[in-house]
């Protein structure tokens, strides 16, 4: 099967077939990311789609989950995404759920009757970098879109049906902010009601933006203590609804899993436990090694 350049996906899309459908991201102006920094944004050719699909055929004629390629694939016309789609049911009739990276910005650009054709051809939990719910910290993130954007749209999926998975960034509103953060990016998400919840921290890695910021001074990451405070609150202000909590990045200054309204109060106490773990390192700022940026004691 083709694919073009470094694949990437959700740790719990073990289990599909990746199919690349794009190259690359059609925004690639995250001020954090360097995925597609050095891959042009280029549309898959239904043929080539159709080959990989036949080879998959073959390999994998029972999978039953397909996630679409590579970093927002959602950006694709709905008339698109709708061939695709089509042609993974007629190779692979097993599939029930086809996801995929997905934007704000992708999502304004389709009619209500296109997202419920979408769902309705099996196109389901759509991963979506959130990453907060306060206006300046998108603007700083550089996502293109405002938090009334995300409600508005986000809103939009849940009413034809399609799930969504929220990616969001702990402490990217800065230091001394994790209040606010908390509160703003609880709100958005209690109201959206993503399926899934994937939390991160900041993990710039050199060639992006924000790495340059933190370098000069211009952006200060959180302390232990602040990105630790601003997760108990985060998930004391969320409602208890039907939602996985996946927390272990390798950035993360608390890694966890579980389901909030099952698990919360067991979360919550980890994070504690985490806290009392660092107490003496409270006030420092982690500092970033490794490949993935693991949050570690200078």
């Amino acid at each position: 099967m083709k694919y073009t350049g470094l694949t990437y996906r959700p740790p719990y899309e073990a289990d599909s077939l990746l199919l690349q459908v794009t190259a690359g991201c059609s925004h690639n102006r995250c001020s954090f990311c360097t995925m597609y920094r050095d891959v042009p944004f280029e549309e898959e050719t239904l043929g080539q789609i159709e080959t990989d699909l036949k080879e998959a055929q073959l390999y994998v004629p029972g999978i039953t989950k397909v996630f679409l390629e590579n970093g927002d694939p959602f950006c694709l016309p709905a008339d698109r995404l709708a061939e695709i789609a089509r042609l993974v049911r007629r190779y692979l009739p097993r599939v029930d759920r086809i996801a995929m990276y997905a934007s704000v910005k992708n999502i304004r650009a389709k009619t209500d009757e296109e997202l419920r054709e979408l769902r309705s051809l099996g196109i389901n939990e759509l991963n979506v970098g959130v990453e907060s719910g306060l206006d300046d910290a998108l603007a700083l993130m550089n996502k293109g879109y405002t938090a009334a954007d995300a409600y508005y749209e986000l809103g939009r999926l849940r009413e034809a049906g399609i799930d969504y998975g929220a990616n969001i960034i702990l402490g990217c509103a800065g230091a001394g902010r994790w209040r606010e953060n908390a509160e703003a990016t609880a709100r958005l998400l209690n109201e959206t009601k993503p399926y899934l919840i994937f939390t991160g921290t900041i993990h710039a890695e050199p060639g992006c933006e924000l790495y340059e910021d933190m370098q000069s001074g211009a952006f200060t990451e959180p302390t232990f203590g602040e990105y630790l405070d601003e997760e108990e609150l985060l998930f004391t202000l969320l409602e208890p609804m039907k939602c996985f909590i996946f927390g272990l990045h390798p950035a993360n200054v608390c890694r966890m899993q579980g389901w909030l309204h099952l698990e919360r109060e067991k979360m919550i106490e980890t994070i504690r436990r985490r806290r009392k773990g660092l107490e003496a390192h409270l006030n420092e700022r982690p500092s970033r090694h490794g490949g993935e940026g693991e949050a570690g004691i200078r």
